[in-house]
């Protein structure tokens, strides 16, 4: 697409046709978390200055979705996968597979683009800190946690997420 704008205009800035000619011009490629993933990556990573995940969490739920930060927010609401037809949808835990076949795809060298994954290992790490992470919250907070990302729950496959109950 004619680059018309500076690299810092959002895409909102823009009229309809400017951005359907824009997202038609682009293979479109969404990478995915599991939304309790991502708290936790957030939380790991010192973005949160909560003293316990469960505070964290709190913060989090407190700040409602229009207020929260930008690594909390449900994807549904940054992504908008219902109005933007996205070419390829990448689920996190499932890296090496997913981008193997999307440099294939592409027409991309795959040997020589594909970084070393460790999805198996990944998974399983994820998967007992999720577990102990889910441990640490009030059944309320499970509660609230799954009615904040509803909408990613129920646009993409996390059938092992936590907060799928």
């Amino acid at each position: 697409y004619p680059r018309q704008h500076a690299l810092e205009t959002q895409l909102s800035e823009f009229n309809l046709t400017a951005i359907e000619a824009m997202l038609g011009s682009y293979t479109k490629v969404l990478f995915v978390r599991d939304p309790f993933q991502r708290l936790i990556s957030t939380f790991m990573q010192g973005m949160g200055s909560s003293p316990s995940f469960s505070s964290f969490v709190q913060d989090v739920l407190d700040s409602g979705q229009h207020k929260a930060s930008v690594t909390s927010k449900p994807l549904v609401s940054l992504c908008r996968p219902c109005l933007v037809q996205y070419d390829y949808v990448v689920m996190f835990g499932f890296l090496r597979q997913e981008l193997g076949h999307l440099l294939r795809r592409t027409g991309l060298p795959v040997d020589s683009l594909l970084p070393e994954f460790t999805d198996t290992q990944v998974r399983q790490t994820y998967s007992w800190l999720s577990e102990q992470m889910f441990s640490e919250l009030s059944l309320q907070q499970k509660q609230q946690l799954s009615h904040f990302y509803r909408w990613d729950l129920s646009a993409f496959p996390f059938s092992s997420s936590f907060l799928s109950d």
